[in-house]
C-alpha cells in the first residue's frame, strides 16, 4: 500500500531511512531495501554556516516522500563498433529523454540516445583534428539542444552543439594558460547559458562560460589545499547556482559553490570508507537537491546527496558484474528521477537510475 503523506509534522530535519515492506512487493525488498524521504527546512540555508542568499526557497515537490521509487537493476548498453574508453556523459532536454556519450577506442565520440520507448544504434559523431584525448562532458540548457565539450590535441577545449535539426562543427574554445589535463566538466542554470570547467595544469580548477552572446576568458577558481587529483564534476539547481565537485590531494570530495553573487570556499565532504578515484558527477533533480557520484576504491559506484538541510552519508550502490572502471555520468530529467552511467569491466557502458 502507498501512503500519500508520510513524514513528521514537526520540522525535525532527516532523510533516507528505510522503511518496511509495506511499500513493495517481496521481489522489491531482496533488490531495492530502500526508498528516499526529502525534508523541506522552513528557512534558507545551504550548507552549514553558509546561507544561500540568492533568491527565495522555492518548495522541491509536492509530495516530500515517494515510497515507489528504488534504486533498479544494472543495464548493459553495449558500446561503439569500436569499444569504449573513459567515462559516459549524458544530458536530458526533456522528460523522459536521455543522450549519453562516449569516447570510442578509435578517439571518436559517439551519441546514444533514449526516445522515452527505446534505445537508439551508436552514432558516430567524429572528433577534432587527430581526434579526442578526453572523455566528453555534455549538458542541456533547453528543449532539443545539445552542447558537447572535449579535450583535443594539444590540450584544447573543443565543443559540438546540436541545434534541434543538425550537429555543428568543431569550435576551438583554446584553454587555460598552462593548459589543462582530464576530462572538463559542464553545468548550465538558464537558456543560452553554458559554465565548462577543467583542471588545469597547475591543478587548480578554471571556469570559461558562455553568456549568450560571448565566451569568457579563463577564470581561475584555485583548489582544496594540496590541489585537484582529478577532473571535476558540476551541476546547477537554479538561476544563477553552480555547484562544483573535485578529488583533492587526499582523496576526499571537495565541494565550490556561486551562489549569484561570489564563489565560496572549499567544503570538505569526505569519502567512501575505502576512499574513490576519478572525477565526481553531481545532478540534481529540483531546487537546493543535489546528488553526487564516484567511484569507490571497491569498484562499486558510490552516491552522496544533499537534501536541502544536511548532508547525507555515503550510500554503496554496487556495481556491474566484475565492478565500475570508470567515474560515472550522471543526470535528472525530473523530480526523484535519477539516471547514472559508468564503464564497466567489458567496457561496455551500464545504466542504473532511481524511479
Amino acid at each position: 500500500m502507498f501512503f500519500q503523506r508520510r513524514y513528521p509534522v514537526y520540522p525535525t530535519a532527516y532523510e533516507c531511512y528505510p522503511f518496511g515492506a509495506e511499500v513493495r512487493n517481496d521481489y522489491e525488498d531482496m533488490f531495492l531495501p530502500h526508498t528516499y524521504q526529502q525534508y523541506i527546512p522552513p528557512y534558507d540555508y545551504y550548507p552549514q554556516n553558509h546561507p544561500y542568499q540568492g533568491y527565495a526557497q522555492e518548495q522541491v515537490y509536492t509530495d516530500p516522500f515517494d515510497s515507489r521509487a528504488n534504486w533498479r537493476e544494472w543495464e548493459d548498453l553495449g558500446a561503439p563498433p569500436r569499444g569504449m574508453k573513459g567515462s559516459p556523459a549524458v544530458a536530458s532536454w526533456q522528460a523522459n529523454r536521455l543522450d549519453t556519450f562516449v569516447r570510442s577506442e578509435n578517439d571518436r565520440m559517439y551519441h546514444k540516445w533514449w526516445d522515452g520507448s527505446r534505445w537508439s544504434e551508436w552514432e558516430d559523431l567524429g572528433a577534432p583534428r587527430r581526434g579526442l584525448k578526453s572523455s566528453p562532458a555534455a549538458v542541456s540548457w533547453g528543449r532539443n539542444r545539445i552542447d558537447t565539450f572535449v579535450r583535443g590535441n594539444r590540450d584544447i577545449l573543443f565543443h559540438k552543439w546540436w541545434d534541434g535539426s543538425r550537429w555543428s562543427e568543431w569550435e576551438d574554445l583554446g584553454g587555460p594558460p598552462r593548459g589543462f589535463k582530464g576530462d572538463p566538466a559542464v553545468s548550465s542554470w538558464s537558456a543560452n547559458r553554458l559554465d565548462v570547467f577543467v583542471q588545469g595544469y597547475d591543478n587548480n580548477l578554471w571556469h570559461k562560460w558562455w553568456d549568450g552572446r560571448n565566451w569568457s576568458q579563463w577564470e581561475n577558481l584555485g583548489a582544496p589545499r594540496g590541489g585537484l587529483r582529478d577532473s571535476p564534476g558540476a551541476v546547477s539547481w537554479g538561476p544563477n547556482r553552480i555547484d562544483c565537485f573535485v578529488r583533492g590531494n587526499n582523496d576526499r570530495m571537495w565541494h565550490k559553490w556561486w551562489n549569484g553573487s561570489r564563489w565560496s570556499n572549499w567544503e570538505d565532504l569526505g569519502s567512501p570508507p575505502r576512499g574513490f578515484e576519478g572525477a565526481p558527477a553531481a545532478s540534481s533533480w529540483a531546487a537546493n537537491r543535489i546528488d553526487t557520484f564516484v567511484r569507490g576504491d571497491n569498484n562499486n559506484m558510490w552516491h552522496k546527496w544533499w537534501n536541502g538541510s544536511r548532508w547525507s552519508n555515503w550510500e554503496d550502490l554496487g556495481a556491474p558484474r566484475g565492478g565500475v572502471r570508470s567515474s560515472p555520468g550522471v543526470v535528472s530529467w525530473g523530480p526523484n528521477r535519477v539516471d547514472a552511467f559508468a564503464r564497466g569491466r567489458n567496457d561496455h557502458m551500464w545504466h542504473k537510475w532511481y524511479a
